[in-house]
């Protein structure tokens, strides 16, 4: 397994070392030592799986504290464009973003630590996601912020892509942080 830092510090590319034959490959996706070692802790407690066709981005997604999620993402078949955004108003990096393309023909992962919004676009015909996932699912802390927001200036490789009506109405980061308590 080799992993390297992204622009942002604690996003991680992780490539998982991947075994061929002529019956196909196996590779480990996750190893709690190994993967801590590397800086991802864990535990993880809920695995989600996502099957989205091209042009369909979903994002950018968080949960607030204290249910903030750090997320370990991997497309298991196709190809996206995933994104990682600093949403940590104290962070130096905040409102920064990295962008990796996710393929599972050369099968890497990316870790997105608590704190950081999520989303994707898929560029193959269809695309198989999935997420492993620090905290389950609360509703009530279910957040998220406009992909196409001008203060991001995220370079998405499509111009129009498909929506949730969710995502459409996500607000930008500055109508997110006006509209938080305290």
């Amino acid at each position: 397994m080799e992993v390297r830092q992204t622009e942002l510090p604690g996003v991680l590319v992780v490539e998982p070392r991947v075994f061929r034959d002529d019956r196909g490959a196996f590779l480990e996706s996750w190893h709690a030592e190994r993967y801590a070692e590397a800086g991802i802790p864990g535990p993880f407690v809920q695995d989600n799986v996502s099957w989205s066709r091209r042009g369909v981005l979903r994002g950018l997604h968080f949960q607030e504290a204290p249910h903030a999620q750090g997320k370990l993402v991997t497309c298991l078949a196709g190809r996206v464009w995933d994104v990682a955004v600093d949403l940590r108003p104290d962070s130096p990096h905040f409102r920064r973003w990295v962008g990796v393309e996710l393929d599972a023909a050369a099968p890497r992962q990316l870790w997105i630590p608590p704190g950081f919004g999520h989303g994707f676009v898929v560029l193959s015909d269809e695309a198989l996601f999935a997420y492993k996932c620090t905290e389950v699912y609360v509703p009530e802390a279910d957040g998220g912020v406009r992909w196409d927001d001008p203060e991001l200036a995220i370079a998405w490789p499509v111009a129009e892509p498909v929506l949730s009506p969710k995502d459409a109405a996500l607000p930008t980061v500055a109508e997110w942080l006006a509209a938080r308590p305290g």
